[in-house]
């Protein structure tokens, strides 16, 4: 007979979070002063990083530093980048600075500093399985604790009442690409691996960037910066209509709102997933100052005569791909417009294809019997971030929350990190019963429906509403 795994400890722990990306860190950041709550987070990784192989130098986040862990809901934290700065002796040199986008180099390592000064974080464990224990009335979390090498070392178990699940996105390979990343030769690689493969693509002939969000804007900036005038050999193929800038107008960014979020929420599936796949340009597109950084450092090459060795293609779809005997790789194009097709040979490949959700079904399948699901058979997720179970489940107690993984619930700012300190309240809020964070009822100019903004928000403060008509034929 096997020996259970020992538990750790023996009292359920107020809150199991999985996963220590910022979302989850910003979790532990807010949930550190709750005294009445036991809160525990697991990480396989060694230790917190964030995005490595995309910190090019010289880039930049898309928020502002006010969208750090912890300050749009609490600014007095001790978890607040200010904070970090200080802790430094920088206040005085990022205050002449005048920074308010800063670079991702520098939350990387804010973010690093906050896990390594933070208690109840455990790194080098792997979170195996979470279930149901109807006789306890609480969650199992099962966990594999390894060594520097990242073998298994020991098992073991605790016991909790919430869940917060912040296992984050995965890298996305086109079905087309797949065959080609693990084979060996032509380095295929994607974006998330840019720095660790920079010089080989440097040493290649000739190189394809295919994506055309952020990170492949900046790495395409980046190669082009550093091979030399006149021979850059670099393509730029893009599937979208255009090199489009992300929509960054004042009203539009309120789309990355709570009240936009609570609005994308209370409406149909149906339209939800219509207007996920409508909106890729408030958070797929290019930054302008990238944008300008390329055509100034293209204008740049054309000084002395000449146009620069580079061709830059969007409305181009990657059909097939292939290896060729001389150690090139192939790809099969289709210009969308157009309906024509080539073929492109090339020495290097990156692949800026983007991020996906991790599934859920593989850890969470002790909960399966008890997951309800939409009509895409994806889980579903109420307005306050949990998983929507079995009322056997949730009459006990037990909620399992969702941190970036309910874009078909929750709409754009799902992956923003400017809701994360909100998102961290909210649970927090939910999870406590109390409100240790009091948050905002109005966060936007925007009205984005029609009918009362809010409810329970006092009559003095709402807005002027429309009556709805109704259509009596």
């Amino acid at each position: 007979m096997s020996t259970p795994p020992p538990h750790e400890p023996e009292a359920p722990r107020g809150l199991v979070g999985i996963g220590i990306g910022p979302f989850n860190l910003s979790l532990a950041a807010l949930a550190h002063p709750l005294a009445e709550l036991d809160a525990v987070f697991y990480d396989q990784h060694p230790a917190f990083h964030w995005h490595p192989g995309l910190l090019i130098e010289g880039t930049t986040l898309q928020v502002p530093f006010l969208a750090d862990l912890v300050t749009l809901a609490d600014p007095t934290s001790r978890w607040s980048f200010p904070n970090f700065l200080k802790s430094r002796d920088r206040l005085f040199p990022f205050y002449f600075a005048e920074r308010f986008h800063i670079r991702r180099a520098e939350y990387d390592a804010y973010c690093r500093w906050v896990s390594e000064n933070l208690p109840g974080l455990h790194f080098g464990h792997q979170v195996d399985a979470v279930r149901w224990n109807p006789e306890r009335g609480l969650f199992e979390v099962d966990f594999t604790r390894l060594d520097g090498d990242g073998e298994a070392e020991s098992q073991g178990r605790t016991y909790t009442r919430n869940v917060v699940l912040g296992i984050g996105t995965a890298p996305h390979v086109p079905e087309p690409l797949r065959p080609l990343v693990d084979a060996p030769g032509v380095p295929v690689i994607h974006a998330a691996d840019y720095l660790d493969e920079r010089d080989r693509l440097l040493a290649a002939g000739h190189v394809t960037v295919i994506g055309a969000g952020q990170s492949g804007a900046e790495i395409f900036l980046d190669l082009l910066r550093a091979r030399p005038a006149g021979r850059e050999r670099i393509h730029w193929l893009a599937r979208t209509d255009a090199f489009a800038p992300m929509e960054y107008s004042k009203l539009g960014l309120e789309h990355f709102t709570p009240d936009y979020a609570r609005y994308f929420h209370a409406l149909t599936e149906p339209t939800r997933d219509r207007l996920v796949a409508a909106q890729w340009q408030l958070h797929r597109g290019i930054a302008a100052p990238t944008l300008a950084a390329i055509h100034e450092e293209l204008y740049r090459r054309t000084l002395r005569g000449g146009w620069p060795d580079a061709v830059l293609t969007p409305g181009v779809l990657v059909r097939t791909a292939g290896r060729l005997s001389a150690g090139k790789v192939e790809l099969h194009l289709e210009h969308l417009q157009q309906g024509t097709r080539s073929r492109l040979a090339t020495d290097a490949v990156v692949l800026a294809t983007g991020y996906r959700e991790r599934p859920l079904d593989s850890l969470l399948a002790g909960l399966d019997p008890y997951l309800r699901r939409d009509s895409s058979e994806r889980p579903r997720v109420d307005d306050r971030f949990r998983l929507v179970l079995d009322p056997s489940v949730t009459a006990s107690g037990g909620h399992v929350y969702v941190q970036n993984a309910a874009l078909h619930a929750h709409g754009v700012g799902t992956p923003d990190l400017g809701l994360a300190a909100w998102r961290s309240a909210t649970i927090l809020n939910a999870i406590t019963g109390k409100e240790p964070y009091p948050l905002p009822d109005r966060t936007a100019f925007t009205t984005f429906g029609l009918g009362p903004r809010r409810p329970g928000v006092p009559p003095a403060q709402r807005d002027r509403t429309l009556t709805p008509l109704v259509d009596r034929r």
